[in-house]
């Protein structure tokens, strides 16, 4: 090659290799800028997750308290199991661990020994161990240790937290309960899940280039911070006392389809119980009972999963806020508030029933078929008169009609501070209704609504005429013990004046000393309400119409204090009118629930004469002194035994007990131990009651409806059959069987 041309090749050549080492430099110095600045973030972040495990450190989840303080909800302390598998060298090492801890925790030994595969200080085992099993996991690592040789550390437990719900079944459709993760799944525990569960705390373990986690002096702790604290406005014994009844209402009248019972302070808002009767055990919510899962078990398999799923949110449906139905007579209430606040009728108003009332060619009847002839506007209420209502309804026309339905909140979810609340089902959006839409509706029935927008409503005539906010939430505590939230009581507005609230009110006090709702009536209380009996639409399967047995009052009525509702959907029993059925549950709730609020009682002079005592101590007196002294405080004597010294007493000392009712002194051990058979009270008059009882050798103390020969046992405090002391006193609920609607 030539000089000339071999010297023009290099220069080409050196020219070209700068060009490409430019060039590549170039690229690499952009590609590394765009990394830099571009991707920073990004690229820190994965090595941080290459150098880092990080492990979640769970928060202690709120309490939640009754108003009173009581615990209805805690996060007790439990604990995870953990292994460091870098610890175990061995197979043989791994399938001691196995073995172990699968027989402890109840667990597959092949589970364990896969997970003991693993290169890491950190696996998770089992979570949410008892203190017994803590025990035998601690006893089973130190054994590794001192037998085997195996690193301390090799199993090793974390804090955890478990739900744990004291009272069980109470109030469960409102508490809710948790899920595995401690996520709040229904109820409170739901709808406050946020504020409930606190922030989880980190454990952030170094790791080496092959992804395998130091030791923990490289490791970093960052604490949880625990979840805020609930104050439930529910007081546990007035839960307590409506769940009992309410129970003891579905077996009585053998309701299908559970029952509702709501509790509101009128002037607050505040929910002092709130019951979907029968609940379910809030430490177990994922069981069925007995009956359900049998039927469920009786299935052809592949439809036993949607059939168990389906059991169990009926299970845990709130029917007090998901459920809708027609309320019936109950909504006669409205229907004359607003009549009444627009000046369409006073006292001296007349209304005709012939036992039917005809509206645009439809004749729709009177649940008195013979009619109640001439009547006042009181009266009408006093005889829940469907076609004085109908003829009142046509006076308050269509357009007032929905506008009072909207101020009394029936055309909006009331935003009680719990999930799933329903909609109302209205004839049309707009209010709009033909001449028999408004009359049915002037009766409460072919329109639909929920249990808390018809208790929040008769807060409003309890109350003097204001519509107030329900809820279940009173405050919220932070982890200290801190109030941080307390929920605002302002009423909503006003509905309709405190003179009509006032007429109201004293109207359906008498209607529940002497009108359909005197069923609900308690002596030594004034009490207020009005009933509904209300038909389900569609029909059941059957072709044979169901029914909703309803009850909603105040007390005391002169100055009240809370409303009740009572409902019972589907009952099956003898009776389905809501004043047989519903009443005189009311009546047992509010007996109770109004001395629990220290509510002074108004006892005319017949309850006085008739009021029930208290037993002294009889007990270590002579037979002749015993007598002696109970005779003195009003009551016969019945000796058991050939002692001379009482050793017993039946009632004892300090129980209520009929004024001359019976006292039974046990004299020797013998007779201490005789039984008698209680008798099935129900259905008898007050006459035969009482002979039974004596021939039974008991006493019986009576409350309910008792005057009038129509009134009949309906429900007894200790169960037919059941064996107990002579002497003892049974309380027997009378009713007027003639009552309807």
């Amino acid at each position: 090659m030539a000089k000339g041309v071999k010297q023009t090749f290099i220069s080409r050549s050196n020219r070209l290799l700068a060009m490409l080492l430019v060039l590549g430099l170039g690229a690499a110095m952009c590609r590394l800028g765009y990394l830099q600045i571009f991707k920073a973030d990004v690229l820190q972040q994965k090595a941080v997750d290459q150098q880092l495990s990080d492990t979640t450190i769970s928060a202690q989840r709120g309490t939640i308290y009754d108003v009173n303080g009581k615990v209805l909800a805690t996060s007790a302390s439990v604990w995870r199991v953990v292994i460091a598998p870098v610890y175990l060298t061995t197979d043989e090492h791994r399938q001691l661990v196995a073995d172990g801890l699968a027989e402890i925790l109840d667990m597959e030994s092949e589970t364990i020994f896969e997970k003991a595969q693993q290169s890491s200080y950190y696996v998770e085992i089992k979570r949410q161990i008892e203190s017994d099993v803590r025990e035998e996991v601690l006893a089973f690592s130190q054994q590794l240790s001192d037998q085997y040789g195996i690193n301390g550390n090799a199993v090793y437990l974390l804090d955890d937290y478990k739900r744990y719900y004291p009272y069980k079944n109470l109030a469960s459709s409102v508490i809710g309960f948790t899920g595995s993760d401690d996520q709040g799944l229904d109820g409170v525990e739901y709808q406050y899940n946020d504020i409930l569960t606190g922030t989880p705390g980190r454990l952030v373990t170094a790791t080496n280039a092959h992804g395998t986690a130091l030791p923990f002096q490289y490791s970093q702790n960052i604490e949880a911070v625990d979840g805020s604290s609930l104050v439930l406005t529910i007081d546990e014994t007035i839960q307590s006392i409506v769940e009992k009844y309410m129970q003891q209402g579905i077996e009585e009248h053998k309701v299908i389809n559970r029952g509702v019972c709501i509790i509101m302070d009128v002037d607050t808002g505040a929910v002092r119980a709130m019951a979907s009767v029968g609940g379910y055990d809030l430490n177990d919510p994922f069981t069925l009972d007995a009956e359900s899962q049998a039927q469920i078990d009786a299935l052809p398999e592949d439809e036993r999963a949607q059939a168990k799923s389906a059991a169990l949110s009926k299970m845990w449906r709130n029917k007090a806020v998901m459920d809708t139905y027609y309320p019936g007579s109950v909504f006669k209430m409205f229907t004359a508030a607003m009549a009444v606040e627009e000046g369409l009728v006073d006292e001296n108003s007349s209304f005709y029933c012939d036992g039917g009332y005809e509206v645009a060619g439809e004749l729709m009847h009177c649940h008195q078929r013979l009619g109640h002839g001439t009547q006042n506007f009181r009266q009408s209420i006093l005889n829940s008169c469907n076609p004085a209502f109908m003829q009142i309804g046509e006076l308050v026309q269509q357009e007032k009609f929905w506008q009072y339905y909207q101020a009394f909140g029936f055309s909006e979810k009331t935003g009680i501070d719990l999930p799933g609340e329903a909609d109302d089902i209205f004839f049309s959006t707009d209010g709009s209704m033909g001449p028999v839409e408004l009359a049915t509706a002037s009766f409460g029935q072919n329109f639909a609504v929920t249990p808390i927008q018809v208790a929040t409503a008769v807060c409003a005539i309890a109350n003097g005429g204001y519509i107030v906010q329900p809820h279940v939430v009173a405050q919220i505590l932070d982890s200290d013990g801190n109030v941080t939230s307390t929920t605002s009581t302002e009423v909503k507005r006003q509905v309709i004046s405190t003179e009509t609230a006032d007429l109201l009110c004293d109207i359906l006090e008498e209607n529940s000393t002497s009108g359909s709702g005197k069923n609900s009536y308690v002596p030594g209380y004034r009490v207020a309400g009005k009933t509904g009996t209300s038909e389900k639409k569609p029909a059941s399967e059957d072709g044979i119409e169901d029914y909703i047995a309803s009850f909603c009052g105040f007390a005391p009525a002169n100055d009240p204090e809370v409303v009740c509702l009572v409902f019972f959907d589907t009952p099956k029993g003898n009776a389905y009118y809501g004043s047989q059925v519903a009443a005189p549950v009311f009546a047992q709730i509010m007996s109770e629930v109004m001395p629990y609020l220290q509510v002074a009682t108004d006892y005319t002079e017949d309850e006085l004469a008739a009021l029930d005592k208290t037993a002294g101590t009889y007990m270590g007196m002579t037979v002749s002194e015993a007598t002696a002294a109970a005779e003195e405080d009003g009551y016969t004597v019945t000796v058991k035994g050939g002692g001379e010294t009482v050793l017993d007493q039946e009632p004892a000392a300090g129980t209520t007990i009929p004024q001359g009712g019976n006292v039974v002194l046990y004299t020797d051990t013998e007779s201490a131990t005789l039984q008698v058979e209680v008798p099935d009270f129900t259905g008898y008059d007050i006459m035969n009651v009482n002979w039974l009882a004596s021939n039974s050798e008991l006493n019986i103390s009576i409350t309910g409806v008792t005057d009038n020969a129509m009134c009949v046992a309906s429900s007894q405090s200790i169960a037919p059959g059941t064996m107990v002391s002579p002497g003892t006193v049974v309380k027997v609920t009378f009713t007027g069987s003639g009552v309807s609607d």
